[in-house]
């Protein structure tokens, strides 16, 4: 005999050999790429970056959250030969604007060497995300 109960939020629903004998008659709703509630990847169906997106770690906001969204813009729309070589600038200034909120963006190395290598890093770690939001992309595109 069939059955279901609930306990807490979960709901447990027991069922017999019988009852998978029969074909499913459940019908599966598309997704709905305009609902705003939808949790999406890095990337937005319409081809925007979803600010909000978990991967890219609250960066897009506070106090340097604008000179990120204008570095990683920069970069992930580039259509230079070395992608990004055209952002330095917007690097520069996302990296400047880290150095005064030291609390917040924490920084590991020496600053004698930050200085020399900081919008190397930068560059480097739009690089790894942007890899790994078109990673996570590919493979959604896939499963669909």
């Amino acid at each position: 005999m069939s059955y279901c109960r609930q306990e807490g939020k979960d709901r447990i629903i027991f069922v017999t050999k019988e009852d998978h004998e029969t074909p499913s008659n459940a019908e599966l709703v598309a997704d709905d790429p305009n609902d705003p509630y939808e949790d999406h990847g890095l990337i937005l169906p319409n081809g925007d970056i979803n600010w909000n997106c978990p991967c890219l770690g609250g960066m897009a906001s506070g106090p340097c959250g604008e000179q990120f969204k204008s570095a990683f813009s920069c970069f992930h729309y580039s259509t230079e030969e070395v992608k990004g070589s055209d952002c330095v600038d917007q690097f520069r200034a996302m990296q400047e604007c880290m150095q005064k909120y030291p609390d917040l963006y924490p920084q590991e190395e020496d600053e004698e060497e930050k200085a020399s290598e900081g919008v190397e890093e930068a560059t480097a770690a739009a690089t790894a995300a942007t890899a790994a939001a078109e990673e996570a992309l590919t493979k959604e595109e896939g499963s669909s």
